[in-house]
């Protein structure tokens, strides 16, 4: 730990105890952290879709060191708090959760996202007994740290097929007696389920916007009672669909109206260093 580490995790910390709800946008790779954090986001977390995109991937098929060397690119780029999208702790122990929560304040990072999904077709979320023994080490080797690492569980039921509200409450409930920070059940449906969520815990609630027809405004999304807001793979994604259109008209066309609407190399530039 570094003293500037310290000193982000303080930050970090204090915008989830605050009286309204932020947003924490997820860049890609240093460049684009910068962007984010000179257009005044307060915090920056990591997506491991939009991770695995830049290594031409698809998520869920990148390795623990290789999301960790991203997240140390992101983390040194800018001076604002940085957490991490985690996927299952890369493995699927508690064991192997909790060194990767130390791994992960290894390289600067002041939070972290741990799922219940498994990865496994067959089963796809892990039993609630197996999941909240994770978070319980997750948890345990975060509040080990010499900085308030904010941990937070993941319900991930509404992004594989189970839309059972009640399972997920409850598994968030489970989260948050293991010891997690911060909840977060993607994909809810509605606002009126956002609104069960957050009152059905104390902890702070993250909310997902990244789904077209679920992703509602920061001010709704205040009111149901969520505190933060992450972008997910949504920034990467409507980075990609420039980058698609522009190579379409290119390609098929031959002509360049991209370019009206491509920000100058300078107005860019003035976001980097040196």
């Amino acid at each position: 730990m570094t003293i500037a580490q310290a000193g982000k995790a303080a930050r970090f910390k204090a915008l989830h105890e605050g009286p309204r709800a932020f947003v924490i946008a997820n860049p890609w790779d240093a460049g684009s952290a910068r962007i984010l954090a000179g257009l005044g986001f307060v915090a920056l977390a990591t997506s491991s879709g939009a991770s695995a995109g830049t290594l031409g991937r698809r998520d869920g098929n990148v390795t623990r060191n290789e999301a960790l060397v991203d997240a140390r690119a992101i983390v040194e780029s800018t001076d604002v708090p940085v957490s991490a999208d985690l996927e299952k702790g890369f493995g699927d122990s508690p064991e192997d959760v909790a060194e990767t929560i130390r791994q992960a304040a290894q390289v600067g990072l002041v939070g972290g996202s741990i799922e219940d999904a498994s990865g496994d077709k067959r089963q796809p979320i892990y039993s609630l007994a197996h999941a909240t023994e994770r978070i319980a080490a997750a948890a345990e080797a975060a509040h080990a740290l010499a900085f308030p690492f904010l941990l937070t569980a993941r319900a991930e039921n509404f992004l594989h097929g189970k839309t059972d509200l009640d399972d997920t409450i409850r598994r968030l409930q489970a989260f948050e007696k293991a010891g997690a920070d911060v909840l977060f059940a993607p994909a809810l449906p509605d606002l009126a389920a956002v609104s069960a969520v957050c009152a059905a815990v104390t902890k702070p609630v993250n909310f997902m916007v990244a789904i077209r027809g679920k992703s509602w405004s920061v001010a709704e999304l205040e009111a149901a009672g969520v505190r933060r807001v992450s972008l997910a793979s949504s920034l990467w994604r409507a980075a990609m669909t420039g980058l698609v259109e522009a190579g379409r008209e290119v390609r098929e066309k031959g002509t360049f109206g991209y370019l009206d609407h491509a920000l100058p190399t300078a107005e860019v530039s003035r976001f980097m260093r040196d």
